[in-house]
């Protein structure tokens, strides 16, 4: 009996560390998706206001994207590792 209860906590416990690292891995995705969505607003409005720094107003906005972007695949691969390797 005390057994079954100790494989039943292990099962649960693995079931809700996926749960966690699924729904971790879409609120990353939504919040990189926000956050680039605000990079590119921002960039828009200070081209309408600067329209000649165009080029230096882009380049940085691709940089900070790049930046958004990469934390949120490091987010996901560590939500996949925990998808894979808890078991």
């Amino acid at each position: 009996m005390l057994s079954f209860i100790v494989l039943l906590q292990t099962v649960a416990g693995a079931a809700i560390a996926s749960m966690g690292a699924a729904i971790g891995s879409g609120l990353a995705a939504i919040g990189a998706g926000i956050g680039i969505g605000q990079i590119g607003n921002r960039a828009m409005e200070a081209i309408a206001r600067q329209p000649e720094s165009v080029g230096d107003i882009r380049s940085n906005m691709i940089v900070s994207a790049a930046l958004v972007e990469g934390a949120c695949f490091f987010a996901m691969i560590v939500c996949l590792l925990i998808v894979f390797l808890v078991k």
